[in-house]
């Protein structure tokens, strides 16, 4: 949804994910009037947008076309100034097919479609490669687009953030991570204040109309995941009349984003109302008894019974609160677990081998780092977005309380939840022009929401919530595990976003789909087998009944290496 709150990737591998945020977009003209396929206008404000393909220069773009456009930094004057957003397509692989563009953002916050879509690229439908050019593109403020950039070199920004831990453990890291947020704050407040109030989701949905635009496309063909969701459903409100097929998975919920609607109580952070926490706390349940019930031949951390294996994780965080592996400490062996949560494969099975390493007193084997120079890290990108538009508390004091609350519902992982938030609170920037709602005007085409039932950082109730608040939506239910459909396959999934974006025709009410492949070569559980475990407590005890946990919405930032943020949720 993905990878992005604070970017935290391990503190071990901080120079690698720099090193791994690739220059992706090759140079391209300046946009200018007209659309290169006749135009297609279909409303919008501001001079038309030209995209001007040329294949892209980077290895990991292979086959894809890369360009540029100019767009408004306001919108709202669009004489004024302009940012470049870089923007990336696979043209339709069969082109006698050929029916138009599907746009795709991968989430974040913070996530660059640049590097998410030839990374994604594989896992679409092969009949949507097919029959559309795939687009997507660097939101404003992030990759290679006109980026917030709070230091002057990448390794300036790697250096600062070497020395941040994931989150602080203890009242001497937590002044240190208050202190070192703060002054990023006031580094990316001189350096330009200006566009740290224009990259809004609803300023990038107002971009995408007009890469829609330029496109050809009369209406909107679209799949976002994680925060590509509340993205979506952002230009659904905008813009109902020019919404062709709009595919949301892995979703959040708009207004937990915006901080209404969440029964009126005060002083939470965004993801804890978002449920974030909670739905990484249940897939981390679900984790560990398929890993229980596997043999250690296809889940390493195996203890021999879902049981054991609860208690097995509990003993590991209490040894590595007391002594860490290493360079891998408590707060770096959680923050790598809540990641690794994300795709059931291959990431279960790593992150199950990594625990496993750790119980044996090993440090587990450190990735290789990139070739190549240094690239912009861009850990600060998703915190100018989410500061700036979600509520969060404004003293760094409320974090402490949070936090404990947190992890009496959730275990550990909702530590680095929590304290994801807490740079918002020395964030002085504000979107100049946030959406907020309505969130139910009526579309031109139903919107398709997609959501896995055990989803680590966009929890079900989030899909059951942006299917109910936006008009006319459907939700198509994933039994299954991971963050996001698109990134943990159904073909039943496939079928049903094929036959949509295609025709239109809608998945029937209460459709649900299984998962591909399960975790660990297991068989499927059904939903309510077990509850959720505590992992912050010895042996797993005192754990809240299943329904508790689905009674939440969501989390972001997808969690995997070369994304700048936290991964994103996913996404995100």
């Amino acid at each position: 949804m993905r990878s992005t709150g604070v970017s935290t990737p391990l503190r071990g591998v901080a120079a690698v994910a720099a090193g791994l945020l690739l220059a992706l977009v090759s140079a391209a003209g300046p946009a200018s009037a007209g659309g290169p396929n006749g135009g297609g206008d279909g409303g919008g404000g501001g001079d038309a947008v030209v995209l001007r393909w040329r294949p892209c220069s980077q290895a990991a773009q292979a086959g894809f076309e890369c360009a540029v456009a100019k767009v408004p930094l306001n919108h709202a004057d669009p004489s004024g100034r302009t940012v470049d957003l870089a923007v990336i397509r696979h043209r339709a692989a069969a082109p006698a097919q050929r029916a138009g563009s599907l746009f795709f953002n991968p989430g974040g916050p913070g996530g660059p479609g640049t590097l998410g879509l030839p990374e994604l690229y594989r896992k679409f439908p092969q009949e949507l490669k097919d029959r559309f050019d795939i687009v997507s593109w660097d939101p404003r403020g992030v990759g290679e687009s006109t980026a917030v950039r709070c230091f002057g070199t990448a390794a300036e920004a790697t250096a600062w953030h070497e020395d941040v831990p994931q989150f602080p453990v203890g009242e001497e890291q937590r002044r240190a991570y208050v202190a070192a947020y703060a002054d990023l704050a006031k580094r990316c407040e001189r350096r330009d204040p200006q566009l740290l109030r224009h990259i809004s989701t609803a300023d990038t949905a107002r971009d995408l109309d007009l890469l829609r635009r330029a496109a050809g496309e009369d209406r909107l063909r679209y799949w976002g995941i994680s925060y590509g969701t509340l993205l979506g459903a952002t230009y659904a409100n905008l813009f109902p009349d020019r919404v062709g097929r709009l595919v949301v998975d892995g979703n959040v919920d708009p207004q937990a984003w915006v901080n209404r609607g969440v029964g009126g109580e005060p002083g939470l952070n965004t993801f804890l109302r978002l449920g974030s926490p909670l739905g990484s706390a249940d897939t981390l349940g679900r984790f560990l008894d398929h890993c229980g019930r596997a043999p250690v031949s296809r889940c390493a951390f195996s203890a021999g019974s879902p049981a054991a294996t609860r208690a097995k994780y509990g003993r590991l965080l209490e040894r590595l609160a007391e002594r860490p592996v290493g360079s891998w400490t408590y707060a770096r062996a959680v923050s790598e677990v809540r990641g690794g949560l994300y795709t059931v494969h291959p990431g279960w099975t790593g992150t199950a081998s990594t625990l496993q390493s750790l119980w044996q007193g090993r440090a587990p084997a450190e990735p290789a780092a990139p070739a190549g120079p240094a690239r912009y890290p861009g850990f600060e990108q998703p915190l100018a977005v989410l500061c700036a538009e979600s509520p969060n508390p404004g003293s760094p004091g409320r974090y402490p309380a949070l936090e404990e609350r947190a992890v009496q519902q959730a275990g550990a992982l909702a530590r680095w939840w929590v304290w994801a938030n807490e740079p918002c609170s020395a964030w002085a920037a504000r979107a100049a022009d946030p959406y907020t709602g309505p969130w139910d005007r009526t579309t031109a085409h139903p919107v398709l929401v997609v959501n896995p039932v055990y989803d680590p950082s966009t929890p079900y109730r989030a899909g059951q919530s942006m299917a109910a608040e936006l008009a006319g939506a459907r939700l198509l239910t994933l039994d299954g595990y991971g963050h996001t459909a698109l990134d943990n396959p159904s073909a039943c999934v496939k079928r049903h976003v094929v036959r949509y974006v295609v025709t239109g025709a809608l998945p029937p009410a209460g459709a649900r789909c299984a998962q591909d492949t399960p975790p660990f070569g297991s068989p499927p559980q059904r939903s309510s087998a077990a509850a959720p475990v505590r992992p912050g407590t010895a042996r797993g005890r005192d754990a809240a009944p299943v329904a508790f946990w689905l009674e939440r919405p969501l989390g972001l930032f997808p969690a995997r290496p070369g994304w700048t943020g936290p991964v994103v949720p996913g996404g995100s």
